[in-house]
């Protein structure tokens, strides 16, 4: 009753196609992340872990004369931070790693050494 025409997924064409739009996908949001996003994060949690930062708890604490109350809840808030963007560094690298190893199962030998030719040629995270 339905055509037997239609691609599947064991196309050659189809699978070098997804493989293709996922590394540029992934490729695209490295050089965003390295670009925009992950500098913008970097400087922020700078702010909080290092004392050569624009801001520092302590120069925060000092400046804007906070409470002890304040103070805790700057700290708290600050430490929560810190402890996110580690999480969603974690994870980033999780998915990375995920999505690669998918790629690497569904490969021949011989495509698999090309691959790490080219994975090695991406600059590094």
């Amino acid at each position: 009753m339905f055509a037997s025409d239609q691609p599947t997924w064991q196309n050659p064409r189809i699978l070098t196609l997804l493989v293709l739009v996922f590394l540029t996908g992934a490729l695209a949001g490295g050089i965003g992340m390295r670009a925009g996003l992950h500098e913008q994060l970097r400087r922020t949690v700078t702010y909080w872990k290092s004392d050569k930062a624009e801001f520092s708890y302590d120069q925060l604490k000092r400046e804007l004369n906070l409470t002890p109350e304040q103070s805790a809840r700057l700290k708290t808030i600050l430490d929560d931070f810190v402890k996110y963007h580690e999480d969603l560094e974690a994870q980033i690298e999780d998915v990375r790693a995920t999505g690669r190893n998918r790629i690497v199962q569904m490969l021949t030998p011989e495509q698999r050494k090309r691959f790490e030719q080219l994975s090695n040629q991406l600059p590094a995270q």
